[in-house]
């Protein structure tokens, strides 16, 4: 016990300061997408073919879907003039999904859900996790929030076993057919009042497996979705920042 207690000192202070200091990021990391249509050429389109998802759209300039992305920057890669990069920006969450497309680069933050909401979950908050279809990887990343490292319950954040402790529905995965009655299901035993956050590509769109016959490609195909965050999978700093925004507790 005495050497459990010793390598435990030893480690020190293990807990992130986010949001009060900023993230500490990989330099590979893949964040908000940064777009420059002036170096687009109008004859090109190898970003769009190169794209897996159809997150690229030219139709009416160079404009990126992040509710589509993967983040694997093939656009990138085929772009002969560098008109697509990728920031190390985490904040990608939005509200709206139509503030999840871009065309110029801009990030839209300091979003909120109504007043009420916040009045109610600002201090504490109740999250029913439902997979609807997931690969993993988007599961990992919300569980590893509840480590050391992240701490989520230091923000009046954890998880629940039952939707009927819920306040708010967390989706991963594309909601496959097999997964939509359950998922309606957990959504109408939450009481009300209630919001569903959509974490990762799958679940904001289907991601790479939109248009299949055996999935209804995202989560708003069953139920009203009030967040989203983009990623495949999202960085554990981007799906921590989007909850603490909607709450009124991220910062600036």
């Amino acid at each position: 016990m005495f050497e459990i207690l010793k390598v435990r000192h030893n480690q020190g202070f293990r807990t992130v300061r986010f949001p009060a200091e900023a993230p500490s990021l990989p330099d590979h990391f893949r964040g908000q997408p940064k777009l420059e249509a002036s170096l687009c050429p109008s004859d090109c389109s190898s970003c769009s073919e190169a794209c897996p998802t159809g997150a690229i759209d030219l139709t009416n300039g160079l404009t990126l879907d992040k509710g589509r992305c993967l983040f694997c920057t093939a656009c990138m890669d085929s772009c002969p003039t560098g008109a697509i990069s990728f920031t190390k920006e985490h904040r990608l969450a939005a509200v709206h999904r139509e503030d999840l497309k871009i065309n110029k680069g801009i990030l839209k933050v300091g979003m909120h859900l109504s007043q009420k909401i916040r009045e109610l979950y600002g201090r504490s908050l109740a999250l029913r996790v439902v997979s609807a279809g997931g690969c993993g990887a988007c599961e990992a990343e919300v569980n590893v929030l509840n480590t050391i490292i992240f701490d989520l319950s230091r923000f009046g954040i954890h998880y629940v076993a039952s939707p009927r402790h819920a306040d708010a529905l967390i989706v991963i995965g594309t909601v496959t057919l097999n997964m939509k009655e359950a998922l309606k299901a957990t959504f109408e035993a939450i009481p009300s009042p209630k919001f569903v956050i959509a974490v990762g590509a799958c679940a904001i769109s289907g991601g790479p497996f939109i248009g299949l016959p055996d999935v209804l490609s995202g989560a708003e195909a069953v139920v009203p979705v009030d967040l989203f965050i983009p990623g495949c999978p999202p960085s554990p700093y981007t799906i921590l920042d989007g909850i603490l925004r909607v709450l009124g507790k991220a910062g600036s």
